[in-house]
């Protein structure tokens, strides 16, 4: 194990969010928001100060050297120490907020989980609100990823941290190097983000908003400026936006490539997309025809809006929310349940299992059975156009597996609060998922405030192995990781 090759990694990070942290101190010093313009100055001054100390503390002759170890070890702490040091300003901007709940916002923002512990988020200094936000977009496409493709002065191979941080079922590059995929990643994806906000801007928001919302919706975190969420501007041009642009932020992100490339036969035939884009049209179009029945809306057009707003927003846990979706019929709220598991695609800003995966496990289950049927027969694992070989699906198997331990074992912890079983059971589901809402006693209308400040440690680890992917944080724990 190179520790100094991990330290020195920590503290360039540290340096780059100090250099980031410059984008909200303007707008404190702009809004004359003196306490959050204090925290940022001596949040700034405190990483660079450390950075430079771990740079001339840990010098090694051999340059970085970053295998598989390094990374997962890299990966895991730069999640904390971003969270540690990016709730310095929000404590110091004298809300009242103590830093266990600063710590636990600013890591949900920087794992896309979305969920929040602030009872009034418009009270907040608006420079906290951006930063706030601004952690989710940074999260969305994972902050290594972006060290990779902006830095790469180092002279250091990203594939192993590429690997460690990425989300889905395969790691795998789709330009010649990594670097140039991280670069092409990020590309479409500030892309993306851009057309947004100037698309928000033209109907009508102003550009904090425009901006702020932007970062919650590309970034699958679903943080707002406002206590109402998306529904507390009542715009439906707003709505209907941000429901594209959540569609896309949960697609794969290499499909950008091929559609730039102008290769959509490939788009087409990419098995996780067409499950991606089934399993919302069908969802949608269940839940709209109930609510419609139901008369929990009068026409049919506001039952597909809210519909297709909170399906899409649901399956790429982002968690914006536009109306109190506890107030629906069961079997919509089930169907709400059923897509956030699922998740979005693998490769994309959005949590959950991931399409890919629930796939997989759909064909693992189905040639079990043909097995037992017919002992004698041979068959593979494909989903659309590509096939998956035995180690990928013994993978996966075991993703399932600690996804379920986990959310059990952090059931179990979090009863020690004393709330009932659904709002436990969600809120640990809700944090492994990195969804922005939940059910239950954490509905539409309710947060993390209701819980101790123990247990705000507890969901900030498993935002943090649920946005990991758990076996980069989970390999930290166990012997094998430490032996030589």
């Amino acid at each position: 194990m190179s520790y100094s090759s991990v330290f020195r990694f920590l503290a360039f990070i540290m340096l780059f969010i100090s250099l980031v942290m410059l984008i909200p101190l303007g707008l404190a010093l702009y809004y004359g928001e003196d306490d959050a313009f204090l925290g940022y100055v001596l949040t700034i001054a405190l990483m660079v100060i450390s950075a430079v100390f771990i740079l001339n503390l840990a010098v090694s002759e051999d340059g970085m050297r970053i295998g598989p170890k390094e990374s997962m070890l890299i990966v895991s702490l730069t999640w904390v120490v971003m969270a540690a040091f990016g709730a310095l300003p929000m404590y110091a901007a004298g809300d009242g907020l103590s830093y266990s709940r600063c710590f636990f916002e600013i890591m949900s923002g920087f794992t896309t989980a979305g969920a929040t512990v602030l009872v009034d988020i418009e009270a907040l200094d608006r420079s906290i609100v951006f930063w706030r936000s601004l952690t989710s977009w940074l999260g969305g496409m994972g902050v290594v990823v972006l060290f990779i493709a902006v830095l790469p002065i180092f002279g250091l191979s990203g594939n192993t941290l590429f690997g460690a941080e990425s989300v889905g079922a395969t790691k795998s590059k789709f330009m010649p190097t990594i670097r140039a995929t991280a670069v092409a990643l990020w590309s479409f994806y500030v892309g993306l983000s851009a057309l947004q906000t100037l698309m928000l801007m033209a109907a009508g928001l102003d550009p904090f908003n425009a901006v702020t919302v932007m970062f919650g919706t590309m970034g699958a975190a679903g943080f707002a400026p406002l206590n109402d969420s998306i529904g507390g501007y009542g715009n439906k041009a707003v709505e209907w936006i941000c429901v594209l642009f959540m569609f896309l932020a949960g697609c794969n992100f290499t499909l950008f490539f091929y559609a730039i490339k102008k290769n959509f036969r490939k788009i087409a035939r990419n098995g996780e997309f067409r499950m991606y884009f089934m399993i919302i049209l069908f969802s949608i179009i269940a839940v709209m025809v109930q609510l419609f029945l139901s008369g929990t809306y009068r026409t049919m057009s506001e039952s597909l809006r809210a519909a297709a707003f909170q399906v899409v927003s649901m399956i790429t846990t982002t968690g914006y929310v536009t109306d109190d979706f506890n107030m629906w019929p069961m079997f919509s709220q089930m169907i709400l349940i059923v897509v956030c598991f699922i998740g979005a695609c693998s490769g994309s800003a959005g949590g959950g299992m991931k399409v890919v995966r629930i796939g997989i496990l759909l064909r693992l289950a189905r040639n079990s059975m043909l097995k037992r049927i017919h002992p004698s027969s041979v068959s593979s694992i494909q989903l659309g156009n590509t096939y998956y070989d035995t180690y990928t699906a013994l993978s996966i198997a075991g993703y399932a597996g600690c996804y379920f331990l986990s959310l059990f074992a952090g059931s179990v912890v979090i009863s020690l609060t004393g709330f009932d079983f659904l709002t436990c059971f969600s809120s640990v589901f809700l944090c492994l998922g990195n969804l922005g809402t939940g059910i239950g006693g954490l509905g539409s209308s309710f947060n993390f405030s209701i819980f101790p400040e123990w247990s705000l440690w507890v969901f900030s680890f498993l935002m943090l192995v649920g946005r990991l992917e758990f076996y980069t944080v989970y390999s930290l724990f166990t012997r094998m990781f430490w032996k030589r």
